[in-house]
């Protein structure tokens, strides 16, 4: 099966930034959405790809300034990221997608799934948090990260991004995405916004993410009808990477039905 690969995509020029997405399989075929994590790119589900049930058109868009896209001169934000991601599906005139969402990718999903700009089908949502009150326990780690201290923790993704963007700038991507965690405002979270969600939804959170609180998933899979909520022990934030076979076989039965 082929996979993301940042050489079969095709750009998108949305408000002054080049918006890259590539398209995997069938286009007839149902279309299930990748949304990345911050820093990250749509080569990240590379390894869950192969493992999903069934045959779909499968699309990865890689947000605002990662990845091969550009950042543009527009303020990054949860909401532009949204806005993004519907321009390319309105152009693509995808319909009625799957979506599967990790972190920030997950939060941009909630937004579009909150404000029903898209009819989704289904909603996969991986350590993403919902509501800016959950920055009273994680302002402080994600507001103090830096290019530097970002570039000598998790140096691979830092290399990634130099060898994939058009456009790098470490320095002002990072300042860009700190800005974006910490925004409290309508911008950022969709926040009480979740309770229009009214596709089947599925959350999955690892039990020792220090960035999503147990109770507040729990709180999202109370507010949001017809929700799947899975804590998956011995595995922090990418717990889709630490815990790729349980996360796998909790998708597929999710997508079965």
């Amino acid at each position: 099966m082929k996979l993301f690969n940042h050489k079969s995509g095709e750009y998108i020029d949305i408000d002054s930034a080049k918006i890259y997405f590539e398209g995997i399989g069938n286009s007839k075929k149902h279309p299930l959405i990748f949304l990345h994590g911050g820093f990250g790119n749509m080569e990240d589900f590379n390894e869950i790809i192969p493992s999903i049930h069934n045959e779909y058109y499968i699309i990865g868009i890689d947000s605002r300034g990662q990845g091969k896209s550009t950042l543009g001169n527009n303020k990054l934000t949860y909401e532009r990221i949204q806005k993004d991601i519907q321009i390319v599906l309105e152009k693509l005139s995808i319909t009625n997608p799957i979506i599967i969402g990790f972190s920030d990718g997950g939060i941009a999903a909630l937004r579009l799934a909150s404000f029903n700009k898209i009819k989704i089908d289904k909603l996969i949502i991986i350590g993403s948090s919902w509501h800016s009150k959950s920055l009273e326990s994680s302002k402080d780690i994600l507001g103090g990260i830096t290019a530097e201290k970002w570039k000598k923790r998790f140096p691979e993704t830092f290399e990634k991004y130099q060898s994939l963007n058009p456009e790098p700038n470490f320095e002002k991507l990072t300042e860009s995405i700190v800005k974006m965690w910490i925004d409290e405002e309508k911008t950022g979270r969709p926040n009480e916004n979740i309770r229009n969600i009214n596709c089947p939804t599925l959350i999955i959170r690892g039990d020792k993410d220090h960035l999503t609180s147990k109770r507040s998933v729990f709180e999202l899979s109370e507010l949001i009808e017809n929700t799947n909520l899975a804590n998956i022990p011995f595995s922090g934030h990418e717990v889709y990477v630490e815990q790729k076979n349980v996360v796998i076989e909790i998708i597929n039965q999710f997508l079965k039905k």
